[in-house]
C-alpha cells in the first residue's frame, strides 16, 4: 500500500509519483491555464477498484503504460495531471504546471489541466463521493498553482462523451465537494427493493448499490443489521441502484480471533505482523473509517486502532466501548475477509 503524502490541505490523501516508482514527468511546463478540465477512463472500469486500493494504483500504473506506448500520440508521460479513485485518493500524474495530453489537442491543453476520475463507461460506472472530493482537491491544488476558476468535461470543447453522464451532470450542477466530506449520504430517497439471496449480507448489498449499512438500516428499519432472511424485501435509495450486471460480492470472512489477538497485555499490540490487518485496514477503508497516512498493511500501527475506534463509533458506541480493541459485534458487522 502506497502513503499519501501529507499536505495543507489536511483532508488530502495525495499519491506522488516518487511513491509511484515513476521518474520526474518528461510533459512540457505550463505555469497557468484557465481551469481543469475533468475525464473519464471512456473504457470498461472493474468494479473491483471500489474494495481494492492496490486496484486503483494498478489501474493508474496500467494508464501510464498504455499511453507510453501509443507511439501514435507520441506522449512524453501519461496524459492527465492527476487521477482520483473510489477511495479518495489524489494519485499524482503529470502534477502541477505541466501541461496536459488530455484534452484534444494543443490548443485544448493549453487551456485547461486534466483531472480523470477512475470510472468507465461499463462496470464501475458511477463516481463514489470520496472520488469526487478528490477531484475536488486536485482542482484546489491546481487553483493554488496557476490553473483559474474553470471546471469543465472534456466534451465542452471537443466532440467526445467524456467525462461521461455521472461525472458531467456533477459538472454541470457546479462540481459541489460532497457535503458528507467523502462519505455517501445516510439519508438517501427510497427508489425500489431488492430481494435477499442467499448469501448476501447488508454490507455486500449496500455496497452493490452505492450506498453505506446506515442508510440501508434507517431506510428499512432494521433492529438487528447482522440477521437478513432469504427472499426479504429491502428498500434501496434513488441514486444508489447498481449498474446492470452488477452483483453482490462473495467474501469469505474471518472468525473473530479474539480480543488477546489484538493485544500485547492491556496494551495495542503495535508492531504486530498478520496479513488480517491489511484485511482489515482495507474494510475500514471502504466503510469510510479509514484513519491512514502509512498503510493498511500487516503490521498494526497506530492508525490501525484510530480507525478501528472510529468504525466503533459510528456502530453506536461511545467511551471506552468504542476503544481498541475489536469486540466481536462490530468485527462481524465489518466482515473482514480471508
Amino acid at each position: 500500500m502506497l502513503t499519501p503524502v501529507a499536505t495543507q490541505e489536511t483532508h488530502m490523501k495525495l499519491v506522488t509519483r516518487a511513491q509511484l516508482g515513476w521518474p520526474a514527468s518528461a510533459a512540457p511546463s505550463q505555469s497557468t491555464a484557465r481551469g481543469v478540465k475533468v475525464h473519464y477512463e471512456g473504457t470498461p472500469v472493474s468494479t473491483k477498484l471500489l474494495t481494492d486500493h492496490d486496484a486503483c494504483v494498478a489501474e493508474w500504473k496500467a494508464i501510464r503504460a498504455s499511453h507510453l506506448a501509443n507511439k501514435a500520440e507520441g506522449y512524453s508521460d501519461v496524459a492527465y495531471n492527476y487521477a482520483a479513485c473510489p477511495h479518495g485518493y489524489l494519485l499524482e500524474g503529470r502534477g502541477l504546471r505541466k501541461r496536459t495530453g488530455a484534452n484534444g489537442n494543443q490548443a485544448l491543453n493549453q487551456a485547461h489541466y486534466a483531472i480523470v476520475g477512475l470510472v468507465g463507461s461499463s462496470g464501475l460506472t458511477k463516481p463514489t463521493d470520496a472520488m469526487l472530493s478528490a477531484i475536488r482537491d486536485g482542482i484546489d491544488l491546481l487553483r493554488k498553482n496557476g490553473a483559474g476558476n474553470e471546471i469543465k468535461g472534456h466534451r465542452d470543447g471537443y466532440a467526445t462523451a467524456c467525462p461521461g453522464g455521472p461525472l458531467y451532470t456533477w459538472l454541470q450542477n457546479g462540481a459541489p465537494r460532497p457535503d458528507s466530506d467523502n462519505e455517501p449520504s445516510t439519508k438517501p430517497p427510497t427508489s425500489g427493493t431488492y430481494t435477499v439471496k442467499k448469501g448476501d449480507t447488508l454490507t455486500s448489498i449496500a455496497a452493490a448499490h452505492r450506498a453505506t449499512v446506515d442508510a440501508l438500516v434507517k431506510l428499512n428499519g432494521l433492529k438487528n443489521p447482522n440477521t437478513l432472511s432469504i427472499g426479504q424485501k429491502l428498500k434501496v435509495p434513488a441514486s444508489s441502484k447498481p449498474d446492470p450486471g452488477t452483483k453482490p460480492p462473495v467474501v469469505n470472512y474471518e472468525p473473530y480471533p479474539g480480543a488477546s489477538f489484538f493485544l500485547n497485555g492491556t496494551r495495542p499490540a503495535l508492531g504486530k505482523k498478520s496479513p488480517i490487518f491489511t484485511a482489515m485496514g482495507k474494510r475500514l477503508v471502504a466503510v469510510r473509517c479509514g484513519q491512514y497516512k502509512v498503510g493498511p498493511g500487516p503490521e498494526l500501527g497506530q492508525a490501525d486502532v484510530d480507525s478501528y475506534e472510529a468504525w466503533q463509533r459510528k456502530c453506536g458506541y461511545t467511551g471506552t466501548a468504542a476503544k481498541w480493541p475489536p469486540g466481536k459485534t462490530t468485527w462481524d458487522k465489518l466482515q473482514v475477509p480471508k
